[in-house]
C-alpha cells in the first residue's frame, strides 16, 4: 500500500508543479493550440492556449512510478519492479511519443491536422506489435507472463484462447487483437479530449478504479493465496502503482486543465493515457471489463463512428456534432455542465465495473 500511495502522491506533486512551467514556457514560445473552424464556435476563444501539457502527465507518471519502485526496494514489506510494469510503462511512453510528434507537427506547421491518419495508425501498429510480443515473454516462477493469449473479462476465459489455430496463425490473431485494443483505447481517449478537463477527469476516474482492482488482485494473488478465488496475474502490485501514478498525474494536470483551461494535454497526453488504459486492461486480464469501466470513452468513440457511417449512407446526421460531448454543447449546454455530467456518468460506469469485479470474487470465494 505504501508504494501505491507514494506513486500517486509523487506523481500528483510533479504534475501540479511542472505544468505551470510548461504553461509559461509554451506561452512565451507561442506554442498554442489551433482550433478547427468546423468545431463549436465558442471554442474559437481557446485558440492560442498552450498545448502538449501531456508532457507533464508523462513526467509525473514516470517519476511517480520510479519513486514507488525505490520505496519497494528499500522497505521490508515492499517488492522490486516486475516486467508487467515496465512493459505497460513503455507502451504509454511510446504512444506519448507518437502523440508528441503529432502535436509538434501541428505547432510547427501552424495547423490542426498533425500526423495524417495513416501515419498515426502505422505508429500504433508498430507499438502494438512490439507490446504484444513482449507481454508473452518474461515468465515468473509460476510461469505467468505479463499477459495471456486468452480473452479476459473478470479473469481469463479458459475456453477462449486467441492462439487456437496453430502457432503462427494464433500469434497473428493475438497481435491483431492487441492492435485493436490499443488503437481503440488510444483513439477513444483522444476523441474525448475536446472539452476543458474532460479527458483528464474521466481517465482519472478509470485509473482510480484500476488502482482498486489491481490492488485487490495483489492481495488475492494465486502466488501468495492459492484459493479458488485467487487471481493469476503477474505483477499486480506494479500495475496498481502505475494506475496510481497515472491517477496522480491526471489530477495534478487537471488543476490547470479545468475550465477555463490554461493548457491542453494534446495528443501527447491523450494517446499516452489511452495506451496506459489499454495496457492495464491487458496485463490485469480484464480487457472486456475495461469496456464497462471506461464506457464513457466507448460512447465518445461510438458517436463518431455512428455519425460518419450514417452521414455517408444517408446524408444525414444522428448528432448535432460529434464526438458526443459537442452534441450537448450545440444543444445549449454550458461546457462545464457537459464535463461535470460526463464525469458523473464515468463514475457510475466505473463503480459498476468495480462492483461486478468484486461480486465475481465473492462468488468464487464461496466455493
Amino acid at each position: 500500500m505504501l508504494q501505491i500511495i507514494t506513486a500517486g502522491v509523487v506523481s500528483f506533486l510533479v504534475a501540479i508543479f511542472f505544468t505551470p512551467y510548461l504553461i509559461k514556457r509554451f506561452s512565451a514560445e507561442g506554442l498554442g493550440q489551433e482550433i478547427r473552424e468546423e468545431g463549436p464556435k465558442s471554442h474559437l476563444r481557446k485558440r492560442g492556449t498552450p498545448t502538449m501539457g501531456g508532457l507533464a502527465i508523462l513526467l509525473a507518471l514516470v517519476v511517480g512510478y520510479l519513486a514507488a519502485v525505490v520505496v519497494g526496494l528499500v522497505t521490508s514489506d515492499g517488492t522490486g519492479p516486475g516486467a508487467s510494469g515496465w512493459i505497460v510503462l513503455g507502451l504509454t511512453l511510446a504512444l506519448g511519443g507518437l502523440g508528441f510528434a503529432d502535436d509538434y507537427i501541428k505547432l510547427v506547421m501552424g495547423r490542426n491536422l498533425g500526423l495524417n491518419a495513416k501515419a498515426k495508425l502505422a505508429g500504433q501498429l508498430v507499438t502494438a506489435v512490439v507490446f504484444g510480443i513482449l507481454v508473452l515473454k518474461f515468465p515468473d516462477d509460476q510461469g505467468l507472463t505479463p499477459a495471456s493469449t486468452k480473452l479476459s473479462f473478470l479473469r481469463d476465459i479458459d475456453s477462449f484462447d486467441l492462439k487456437i489455430g496453430g502457432a503462427v496463425i494464433g500469434t497473428i490473431i493475438f497481435l491483431i487483437f492487441i492492435y485493436l485494443v490499443i488503437s481503440a483505447w488510444s483513439n477513444a481517449v483522444n476523441l474525448t479530449d475536446g472539452l476543458d478537463g474532460l479527458a483528464a477527469g474521466v481517465t482519472g476516474i478509470v485509473l482510480a478504479s484500476y488502482v482498486v482492482l489491481t490492488f485487490w488482485q495483489f492481495r488475492n494473488s494465486c502466488g501468495s493465496d492459492p484459493t479458488a478465488s485467487c487471481y493469476a496475474v503477474r505483477d499486480p502490485l506494479d500495475l496498481a502503482m502505475l494506475a496510481a501514478a497515472g491517477l496522480g498525474g491526471c489530477l495534478g494536470f487537471l488543476w490547470w486543465n479545468a475550465a477555463p483551461a490554461k493548457i491542453f494535454m494534446g495528443d501527447t497526453g491523450s494517446l499516452a493515457l489511452g495506451g496506459l488504459v489499454a495496457g492495464l486492461s491487458v496485463a490485469s486480464r480484464t480487457e472486456l471489463l475495461m469496456v464497462l469501466v471506461g464506457f464513457l470513452f466507448v460512447m465518445e468513440a461510438a458517436s463518431v463512428v455512428i455519425q460518419v457511417l450514417f452521414f455517408k449512407t444517408t446524408g444525414r446526421r444522428v448528432f448535432r456534432m460529434a464526438p458526443f460531448h459537442h452534441h450537448f454543447e450545440a444543444g445549449g449546454w454550458a461546457e462545464t455542465t457537459v464535463v461535470i455530467r460526463f464525469w458523473l456518468l464515468s463514475a457510475i460506469f466505473a463503480m459498476a465495473g468495480v462492483a461486478l469485479f468484486y461480486s465475481d470474487w465473492l462468488g468464487s470465494a464461496s466455493f
